[in-house]
């Protein structure tokens, strides 16, 4: 039976997030996500005269391709989908999350193959920098529950605040934002168990208002490689290669996480020392979108968090390039707002943002009251 926020949600991204053409290439790679979801897409691309390209996979395949990967195997596996991804125009990236510990227990070297020879490649190779792309969370009962709702409630949220977002009208606001960044010189960052400073100077600011996240509300720079000093603590839960990290805190050395502590601390290091950038900060986000107040540990809703900042260690975006290259790029989430301990941003000295709420001028329009 088709469901009519299928139809509105494949339309959004077709028509909006990648404004696909006639004549070219999208792929759409799912896992684990409904075949109705998979036709509306199909349907979206095809009225708008382009060409699918289909993908369907789930976390079990992933998991037995991680399980018995070598080198090799990575190797040729990689060396197939760039091949293909550089045929492409244009992709479309949909996730349905059923168990979030599914690779938990394969081994951080599995992981590390899979990161370094395959996702380095295929996605930060090619996929990120060479197509229009929106990647997005398809809902499940999994990520219901990790919201504290139940699967009714949890749709209807993820509906809300996936398209009923007036995206066009938060790009523009966002204007004011990205052209005060983009003059900026250095940001410092207080809260409980965080002080910190780093240069944002000569970088570009980007928005994010629908184009390549669904759900979408941020707006992101990057740290002069090299500035950044003092310790972050963040106040989010985040799964990473199967395991729940939490109470994270870095302490940084000249741009470098000389320190990382975690609820596992060996295993987040075993992450930052996958390569050298991963031990350096390759994002810096203010996260906006007016309806996700609440982190759920998933990336692509928490990182939007009202209130929020993300600070990302690896690998640095093309449109924001501060020169850091990794196979790792972990969005990790703090959120400013009074019932999480409060906080302060200031940018040259000014004060940006206040407890979660945006208080400069330059941003005021970006503070849910403004965007709903």
């Amino acid at each position: 039976m088709k469901d009519p926020r299928h139809e509105k949600l494949a339309k959004l991204l077709v028509e909006y997030s990648l404004e696909l053409k006639k004549g070219e290439k999208c792929l759409i790679q799912t896992l684990d996500v409904p075949v109705q979801m998979v036709e509306a897409l199909v349907r979206a691309v095809y009225d708008a005269g382009a060409y699918p390209v289909v993908n369907l996979t789930s976390e079990r395949i992933q998991r037995a391709l991680a399980v018995g990967a070598t080198g090799e195997s990575i190797a040729a596996l990689a060396e197939s989908e760039v091949d293909r991804m550089k045929k492409m125009d244009a992709y479309i990236g949909i996730r349905a999350e059923y168990n979030a510990m599914e690779l938990g227990d394969i081994g951080s070297d599995k992981m590390e193959l899979y990161r370094t020879g395959y996702n380095g490649p295929v996605h930060f190779g090619v996929r990120i920098p060479h197509t229009r792309w929106v990647v997005l969370r398809y809902p499940t009962p999994t990520m219901a529950y990790l919201a504290g709702m139940s699967s009714v409630a949890f749709e209807d949220f993820y509906y809300r605040v996936s398209v009923e977002v007036d995206y066009p009208a938060m790009n523009k606001a966002m204007d004011r934002a990205v052209e005060h960044l983009e003059k900026a010189k250095r940001v410092n960052i207080t809260g409980p168990g965080t002080d910190l400073s780093f240069s944002i100077e000569g970088l570009p600011a980007v928005k994010c208002a629908g184009e390549m996240n669904i759900p979408d509300g941020e707006v992101y720079t990057c740290p002069v490689r090299e500035s950044v000093e003092g310790v972050i603590s963040y106040n989010t839960p985040s799964t990473e290669d199967g395991f729940t990290f939490r109470n994270i805190v870095f302490r940084f050395e000249k741009g470098k996480i000389v320190e990382a502590k975690a609820n596992n601390t060996k295993r987040i290091n075993e992450i930052l020392d996958t390569d050298e950038g991963a031990r350096y900060i390759g994002e810096f986000a203010l996260g906006c979108n007016p309806y996700i107040d609440q982190p759920m540990d998933n990336t692509m809703f928490d990182e939007k968090i009202a209130g929020s900042f993300h600070f990302t260690p690896g690998n640095a975006y093309d449109d924001c390039d501060n020169g850091n290259k990794s196979a790792v790029h972990w969005d990790l989430v703090c959120i400013q707002r009074p019932e999480w301990g409060g906080g302060e941003i200031r940018i040259d000295g000014e004060l940006i943002r206040k407890d979660g709420v945006f208080v400069h001028p330059a941003y005021e329009g970006l503070n849910p009251e403004k965007l709903r």
